[in-house]
């Protein structure tokens, strides 16, 4: 048996989840959210000021699941699967080819997945995310800037069958005034520092565009490409 811990930040008490409660335009679609963080459960818990806000605690039972670990495959694969999924519009023509391109080059099917392992997309990094499909900035710089805020991995469980293997532990009250402010400036600290290597960080030779991709001529193993989720 595997067991690892994990939390999941909400302004009520989660004792049972349920697979079909979970929203569909969530980052890797229907699933229960997880992080084996405290504090990040807890910042997430007070995403909305003056709320009351719970940290659920719970164990989970690996050694039977079928994971899916984004840290194994590069950022390309992690975005991709972001776009199919959230609620995202986009209107250059760019960024619709870059979409397309995506989809057609750097899908994974989860569908035979029990649990998935990647990165936690707060809104604003949708701005990283945007400014990457519009040409404006590299792989490179996207990798970067999805670690700015440290919102860490997220634990997704997926089927049913990974619902059987949870077990609900406890549930902590917090106090949300405390941990919003920590939201914030985490939100904020991140944002200012993509600013900051936005504006003044020169580009290299070898940064590589969506454009460069979508035009050929680099090929998927590519070590610049392999930027992963870690």
């Amino acid at each position: 048996m595997s067991l690892i811990t994990l939390y999941h930040g909400s302004d009520h008490i989660v004792e049972c989840p349920e697979l079909k409660k979970g929203k569909l335009n969530n980052d890797y679609g229907q699933g229960f959210y997880c992080t084996t963080h405290r504090e990040l459960a807890c910042e997430w818990a007070s995403k909305d000021a003056g709320k009351d806000g719970f940290v659920n605690e719970y164990r989970l039972d690996t050694s039977d699941l079928v994971e899916l670990d984004l840290s194994q495959y590069t950022i390309l694969h992690w975005l991709t699967i972001l776009v199919q999924h959230r609620t995202f519009s986009v209107t250059s023509e760019i960024a619709k080819e870059a979409m397309v391109f995506l989809t057609d080059h750097y899908t994974i099917d989860t569908s035979s997945y029990d649990l998935i392992r990647g990165y936690r997309a707060d809104d604003s990094y949708f701005s990283f995310v945007r400014d990457f499909l519009n040409n404006t900035i590299s792989v490179q710089r996207l990798s970067y800037a999805m670690k700015l805020g440290k919102l860490g991995i997220q634990n997704v469980l997926v089927s049913e069958k990974a619902f059987e293997h949870l077990s609900f532990e406890k549930a902590d009250s917090i106090n949300t005034e405390e941990y919003h402010v920590q939201y914030i400036k985490r939100d904020s600290t991140a944002r200012s520092k993509y600013q900051e290597i936005r504006s003044t960080a020169p580009f290299t030779r070898d940064d590589i565009f969506i454009m460069d991709l979508i035009r050929g001529g680099i090929d998927y193993g590519d070590p610049r490409l392999q930027s992963g989720l870690s």
